[in-house]
């Protein structure tokens, strides 16, 4: 018996598609923005969703969801928006209620006690391991929990990307650990994953355009300014490797943000991607061999989306829905390390 899976926090279903790639059936997704909505549903048929703010949903307003697991064992996955934590942030506010979302996850644990629960955000800087999700460790020890949290690499679970991300295991059956690295030195996969891997096959682009046959492949476009910049810049490189008469006024006494309007790596892990992944602008994003930013449907394949996945909304919203997800291949791993804890445990039960 696999588990069913609830998608708090869902967005456009990172996390789900990862635990569906696991074995998982995905029964729930929840999020209040409507692009991700459609992208949901168009992505994940038999789930149900619910297109509200969570703090107006109540415990009951679920119930019939989880009535459709028939005696299942339950998955609640939390990921709530990051973006309060994010160094890219830098208008960070302590007042902004989205800092404090996760704890409305909290009701739905206490009413419906899944069996495990998984949660991932960015980790809060300067936070210690030890200290990651203090008010939900002190919930899950209310209720008699095990959980395991740390901060981990993303590209160590077989995402070609630099993302640093604080994650937590809980469950209700037995002790639990975060799985241990895919990728990287001392394990099966000891090379870590490259972009160029990712995104080696998807035809050539122009800037703006949008190509006739492959869903979300799709580009912004640039101004012929722009054009030159990127033309000017070597893969890996950025701003530093223009001549004078490229430069902003902004760049020209200032030592930092070198990453804007830089291009990515071929043969390593790109930087983590925002929800402005495909502005050449905001962040290490130009393709690395054309002359443009990376496109919706290349970005998508950093997160590690399949090619059936397909995306909706404006250009902007993709890569917000894109920026925001929980990586699929990062998701995959921890789902399916899930299933095998419970088929362990009902192994020493039968015992």
């Amino acid at each position: 018996m696999a588990l069913d899976f609830y998608d708090f926090f869902s967005g456009c279903g990172g996390t789900s598609r990862g635990m569906q790639d696991a074995g998982m059936t995905v029964r729930f997704g929840l999020d209040s923005d409507p692009d991700a909505k459609t992208t949901y549903e168009a992505n994940f048929k038999e789930a149900k969703f619910i297109d509200k703010d969570i703090r107006k949903v109540s415990s009951d307003d679920i119930a019939p969801y989880v009535a459709q697991s028939d005696g299942r064992p339950l998955l609640f996955g939390a990921c709530a928006p990051c973006q309060p934590f994010s160094k890219q942030n830098r208008t960070k506010n302590a007042n902004d209620d989205r800092r404090h979302l996760l704890r409305e996850f909290h009701r739905f644990v206490e009413a419906y006690l899944p069996e495990y629960i998984f949660v991932e955000n960015v980790p809060v800087p300067g936070t210690a391991e030890q200290h990651l999700f203090p008010d939900l460790i002190r919930f899950l020890g209310e209720l008699k929990y095990f959980f395991d949290r740390r901060i981990v690499m993303v590209y160590h679970y077989g995402v070609p990307q630099s993302r640093r991300r604080a994650v937590l295991l809980g469950s209700r059956l037995g002790p639990i650990e975060i799985p241990p690295p895919t990728h990287g030195p001392d394990t099966t996969h000891p090379a870590l994953p490259t972009v160029w891997e990712w995104i080696a096959d998807l035809p050539p682009i122009e800037a703006g355009e949008t190509h006739a046959t492959i869903a979300n492949h799709r580009a912004a476009r640039l101004s012929p300014l722009n054009l030159r910049r990127i033309a000017a810049t070597p893969i890996g490189g950025d701003r530093r490797d223009w001549p004078p008469e490229l430069e902003l006024p902004c760049h020209q006494k200032h030592s930092g943000h070198t990453d804007v309007y830089g291009r990515m790596p071929k043969n390593r892990p790109s930087p983590a991607l925002t929800t402005r992944c495909i502005s050449l602008s905001n962040g290490r994003f130009g393709h690395p061999t054309q002359n443009r930013a990376i496109s919706v449907r290349e970005a998508a394949c950093i997160q590690t989306f399949p090619m059936d996945f397909v995306f909706h909304g404006n250009l902007n919203s993709m890569a917000r829905q894109v920026g925001n997800a929980v990586p699929v291949a990062m998701a995959r791993v921890f789902g399916e390390y899930v299933i095998r804890h419970y088929l362990s445990h009902k192994a020493l039960k039968a015992a």
